[in-house]
């Protein structure tokens, strides 16, 4: 957190940057209503900071105009207004070769010049621990900036959760009653996948609502003698069918995590696959037809919840409010029943993944969820 202060913001600039969660048409919308009641002139920048550091792709420019009017009744729509990429860290920003590779180049110099140029004063940055990562950096070279978490991976540390989470769970929770009925049908397992990335928040929370009877986490390296005991006895007891759901970043003790992608300049790996494996290790031990569905990127689409609905409006109208009164440098974070301000030095680089001593794993314990230990 730099010290506070009180340089007037006459135009203020946000981004979304990494994947799209719902919620952040939400915080655009309170921002730039608290901004404007202010008085400050609010833009939106294309695609995280590619509407200024790629400008050539946007014949109508790379910054939006973002009035009281434009962002009139889009608070209930998923996605964001002002696109989003996850493989433009100015930082480390890829950049294509001669010979067609990528090479990872420091731009932020370049950002901030056109920060500068274009008379940006401020910035409020929405994003995971990637984006965060990127604003603490950007602080630390000067610009005035302040982070709201954004992610449906709940995997951001110092708030209690992030907006899109909610909205994931509820709808794999709905999947999952959806497939009971249909695994019960046919006596089969279903194995469901669903995003999370080295967390398994979602996993967790929907696995408990949604009835599963296994739930494998990336916290947790599994053994699946665990899950076919557990197959088995709902066997025995007549009941013939079972859900399990796998975070996608959960591995086997003796393995490693299923990858659809590996790491390249300007991406992070992407995780994949380990549904598919585990169904066909469940199907061999057990003799049982096991099915695979993987919800992707559908948990990352449609309206947000009232809850996240409500917790972006509150991240956005706080972020302006923490810009007013000359802070910068920081995270606004949820802290029920307020919300507060944290510094980015204490969020970039850190992941929050689920406490094995937490109560809602207990809570899987005690209702006798296999979770693969």
């Amino acid at each position: 957190m730099t010290a506070p202060t009180t340089a007037p913001i006459r135009r203020l600039a946000i981004s979304t940057g990494g994947g799209d969660a719902p919620g952040l048409n939400a915080v655009i919308r309170a921002t730039v209503s608290a901004a404007t009641r202010r008085g400050w002139e609010c833009v939106g920048i294309r695609d995280g900071y590619n509407g200024l550091l790629l400008p050539e792709r946007y014949p109508q420019g790379g910054l939006v105009a973002l009035t009281h009017e434009r962002v009139r009744g889009i608070a209930h729509l998923g996605g964001t207004i002002l696109g989003t990429t996850n493989k433009g860290n100015p930082f480390q920003f890829p950049v294509r070769q001669p010979d067609g590779s990528l090479r990872e180049t420091d731009r932020s110099d370049e950002l901030l010049a056109a920060f500068a140029r274009e008379g940006i004063d401020a910035l409020v940055t929405v994003g995971g621990d990637g984006s965060l990562a990127i604003a603490h950096e950007l602080g630390r070279k000067g610009l005035r900036v302040v982070g709201v978490p954004k992610t449906i991976d709940n995997d951001l540390d110092k708030t209690v959760t992030t907006f899109g989470f909610d909205t994931a769970v509820s709808f794999a929770t709905e999947c999952l009653d959806r497939l009971h009925s249909t695994a019960e049908s046919h006596q089969r397992i279903m194995v469901v996948e669903v995003m999370g990335r080295y967390a398994g928040w979602i996993a967790l929370h929907a696995g408990i609502a949604g009835g599963a009877h296994a739930i494998l986490l990336p916290e947790i390296p599994f053994d699946l003698a665990g899950v076919v005991a557990k197959v088995r006895n709902r066997d025995a007891l007549g009941r013939m069918y079972s859900i399990v759901v796998v975070a996608e970043g959960a591995f086997p003790r003796a393995g490693e995590r299923a990858l659809m992608a590996p790491a390249e300049a300007g991406h992070a790996e992407r995780l994949g696959g380990m549904g598919e494996q585990v169904a066909r290790e469940l199907a061999r031990a057990t003799g049982k037809d096991a099915r695979v569905v993987v919800l992707g990127h559908l948990l990352r689409g449609g309206s947000p919840t009232a809850f996240d609905r409500l917790a972006a409006l509150r991240f956005g109208a706080a972020a302006v409010r923490a810009l007013e009164s000359g802070l910068s440098g920081v995270m606004v974070s949820l802290a029920f029943p307020n919300v507060e301000y944290v510094p980015l030095a204490e969020v970039a680089g850190r992941m929050k993944g689920v406490p094995l001593d937490g109560d809602t794993l207990q809570t899987a314990r005690d209702l006798g969820i296999a979770l693969g230990d």
